[in-house]
């Protein structure tokens, strides 16, 4: 995506005309964000998807960053799609799909088999995401649902296939309420003890496979995760930012550095030092603005992380 910020002393109400004081223009868009994050921290990546005849410069920003762009299709009089922020202290977001709805032949029966991993957003046409999630069953699969599904999206979907699950603790009580609508989703004083309580019943709910991974990003409270076929919940404080300008791509810099430490991981280091290396990676993220810009590389990352 190209992300366009208009700079405005306040959102615009319906009806008015004002005038914007800065107007940028960044590379964006979910998987275009998380492949970038793979490749800073040490993952071999290639991204798969569409863009404008607009939007090469970004294929190119890609490529510099060490993200494979073979697999990324330009489509001749599309536009690419756009994410036109509107920065204030009350900031709105209005996305326009562009090239990224562009189903090509090749999404139907899609060629994985180059690949121990693969990482999906929402961004794409859903049957493109199924499609991928269901062509290699040996395939580590990391689902990122965000924009987040409809109900009957989440109660149809095909979750057998599926490795590991991250979202937000909106997006987990979203799923629970799509899953379980009849009980009403956990609530208590804690955000924390309320995840870890919508994570166990998301695991026991009927349409759910209790051999997905979960992992529930809570901003400054760290994050929480339970295992494939285990109930117990592991937890982690977030890593401490020394200031905190731009949350921008926070949560597409956890998933990419995820998605790379599960490739790096054999053993040696272990889930919770990948997750570890995760969260410092998403706080020195957060100090600098924008999103792919702010991103640490893996050796910077790793450093600040055992100091």
């Amino acid at each position: 995506d190209v992300d366009e910020f208009f700079s405005l002393p306040h959102i615009v109400k319906p009806g008015e005309t004002i005038s914007s004081t800065a107007f940028t223009r960044k590379p964006g868009g979910k998987g275009a964000n998380q492949a970038f994050a793979v490749a800073k921290a040490g993952g071999s990546v290639d991204l798969e998807g569409s863009i404008g005849d607009d939007g090469t410069w970004i294929r190119d920003l890609l490529r510099q960053g060490g993200v494979g762009v073979d697999r990324l299709q330009v489509v001749q009089g599309e536009v690419t799609g756009r994410a036109i922020i509107q920065s204030a202290s009350d900031g709105e977001n209005i996305l326009h799909k562009g090239a990224n709805f562009y189903i090509s032949p090749n999404d139907a029966q899609p060629d994985l088999s180059p690949y121990t991993h693969l990482l999906l957003q929402n961004e794409i046409p859903l049957p493109t995401t199924l499609a991928y999630l269901q062509a290699n069953p040996s395939i580590t699969s990391i689902f990122n649902p965000s924009p987040m599904l409809s109900p009957d999206e989440l109660r149809a979907f095909p979750w057998a296939h599926l490795s590991w699950l991250i979202v937000n603790e909106g997006e987990l009580e979203t799923l629970l309420a799509a899953l379980d609508p009849d009980t009403p989703v956990s609530q208590t004083a804690d955000v924390v003890d309320t995840a870890k309580a919508n994570i166990g019943r998301i695991k026991s709910a009927k349409g759910f496979h209790r051999d997905v991974s979960i992992i529930c990003t809570l901003g400054a409270k760290g994050i929480i995760w339970s295992t494939a076929g285990q109930e117990e919940v592991g937890q982690l404080p977030a890593a401490k930012a020394d200031v905190v300008r731009d949350t921008t791509g926070a949560g597409d810099c956890f998933a990419g550095y995820f998605a790379a430490g599960m490739m790096r991981n054999k053993g040696e280091e272990g889930l919770n030092q990948v997750l570890k290396t995760c969260l410092t990676a998403c706080a020195m993220c957060v100090e600098k603005p924008g999103a792919m810009e702010s991103y640490p590389p893996l050796k910077e990352t790793l450093s600040r992380k055992q100091a």
